[in-house]
């Protein structure tokens, strides 16, 4: 029997505020465990929760970039269960009244431009963390990420491969970063995805049983994740084996899911609204308000890429994956205005750079002016594409101008056509072989005659006139 995979994504957004959902507590990443605390996120008795508006405020950009229907009252619910790093015993989240509804995203599939949607968006806090002493059977529990503002993504069982789930992620990831609501580091716990999945024949619409896989941390365990429960579920079907609706758990060191717990439902987290918070009113001022403020998107922007700029959808695609690295594309358009020659040297040799010294394109120390002026020595002849990438690998390591770096390495090409002929004539006198196997029809030895011209000069010597010049005097019998 064939089977057809269905995929919905539930995916947590750590919001960038200062200080967290229903305290003052900094929300800051990496401090010295419980000391990011107070009364409030420690479930102290006697302590009340305030909302924070910013929490509100970034919620509703996102809710209103991906279509959502936003509600004019929503409000929080308390999320009954125990775990160690719980204090209150109970989550404050968003349940039978979210802040939005009814959203989409749209990603490329195979079939083309195919639209997820949107179920719900929701606001929550976090809990801590436990650390698990490897030595000895303690755990250890950090609370300075209790409280934290989250927001919950959850999407409709619209997808049906892992590589539709991972383009959806990928998608939403760049868009909460536009938005400037979320960094968006996974590595850190910003941004966390949970895959239900479940299969069905092909060609049925009732859905089977659903197995959830937890905090999944980047895109790639996320869809090696997915092709694997896909594979477990199919091969149980088809031994007679029945699917448990399950939480598991993914593990990347052996690539498979493990089973964790059975799959609660609404009902065993016993939700009922919290009478410590009124409800969230948003006006349709503040929609508005939020309307009018919104930037321009990623798919707007990578339109707009292709249209002004002729740039191939690939290069759009990679230049909009950030808004830093969109605004550095930009800017350096400013200094050059050469879209595609600008697009290659960003994407290919800054980029390549900067991953390597493990650096984002907002920490490059190579400005956008100084990357457009190298382009501009580049295009006048003064400096070989060869030296331009020596030039960017010295800025990117000291931020120094292009001129600074040049001057400094005394690297200016030689651009003299007397000086390159007669550099030219003396590579030929020393080689009557291949002169004579050129002329005769070997035309390919014409690369060798420009490496040695090349050599000569130490890859100084402006290609284009040892080209020129080369053809010229092996054109002469």
């Amino acid at each position: 029997m064939e089977f057809e995979p269905v995929i919905g994504l539930e995916v947590h957004a750590q919001l960038k505020t200062k200080s967290k959902i229903f305290c003052n507590c900094s929300t800051a990443f990496g401090a010295p465990p419980n000391t990011h605390t107070c009364p409030v996120c420690l479930g102290m008795p006697g302590s009340l929760p305030v909302l924070n508006r910013m929490v509100v405020e970034l919620t509703l950009r996102l809710a209103v970039a991906v279509g959502c229907t936003i509600e004019s009252q929503s409000r929080f619910a308390r999320k009954s269960y125990f775990y160690p790093d719980l204090p209150k015993g109970y989550q404050i989240s968003q349940y039978e009244l979210p802040i939005a509804r009814y959203g989409h995203i749209d990603i490329e599939s195979d079939a083309g431009t195919k639209r997820i949607g949107i179920c719900r968006i929701h606001m929550e806090e976090d809990a801590g963390k436990l650390a698990h002493d490897p030595y000895r059977p303690v755990s250890l529990v950090d609370f300075n990420r209790t409280g934290v503002p989250l927001i919950e993504i959850v999407s409709d069982p619209d997808m049906r491969s892992p590589e539709e789930a991972g383009a959806y992620l990928r998608k939403l990831h760049s868009l909460v970063r536009f938005l400037d609501i979320c960094d968006g580091n996974m590595e850190e716990g910003s941004l966390r995805c949970d895959a239900n999945v479940s299969i069905r024949p092909k060609g049925r619409d009732a859905f089977g049983t659903r197995t959830e896989v937890k905090n999944l941390n980047s895109f790639r365990n996320l869809e090696k994740a997915i092709h694997y429960e896909i594979l477990r579920q199919k091969e149980s079907l088809s031994e007679g084996t029945a699917i448990v609706q399950e939480t598991r758990l993914w593990d990347p060191d052996r690539g498979m899911t493990l089973s964790m717990r059975g799959k609660e439902e609404a009902h065993d987290y016993r939700y009922f609204p919290d009478p410590d918070l009124l409800p969230v009113v948003v006006s349709d001022a503040w929609i508005a308000a939020v309307k009018a403020g919104i930037c321009e998107l990623p798919d707007e922007m990578r339109e707009r890429f292709v249209r002004d700029y002729g740039l191939p959808a690939y290069d759009a695609e990679i230049l909009t994956s950030s808004r830093e690295l969109a605004v550095y594309f930009e800017s350096c358009l400013e200094a050059f205005p050469k879209p595609k020659p600008v697009s290659n040297w960003v994407m290919g040799n800054l980029l390549g750079l900067l991953n390597a010294a493990g650096k984002s394109i907002r920490e490059s120390p190579v400005s956008p002016r100084s990357l457009g002026e190298l382009l501009a020595l580049v295009e006048t002849g003064a400096i070989s594409g060869k030296i331009a990438k020596e030039v960017l690998e010295e800025m990117a390591r000291t931020g120094a101008s292009p001129g600074a770096v040049i001057e400094q390495k005394g690297i200016v090409q030689v651009s003299d056509a007397a000086t390159i002929a007669r550099l030219v004539e003396g590579v030929l006198a020393r080689s009557p072989k291949e002169v004579s196997a050129y002329r005769e029809g070997k035309t390919k030895l014409f690369g060798f005659f420009v490496g040695q011209v090349m050599q000569e000069t130490r890859g100084k010597a402006n290609p284009k006139l040892v080209n020129d010049i080369l053809r010229e005097k092996l054109e002469k019998k």
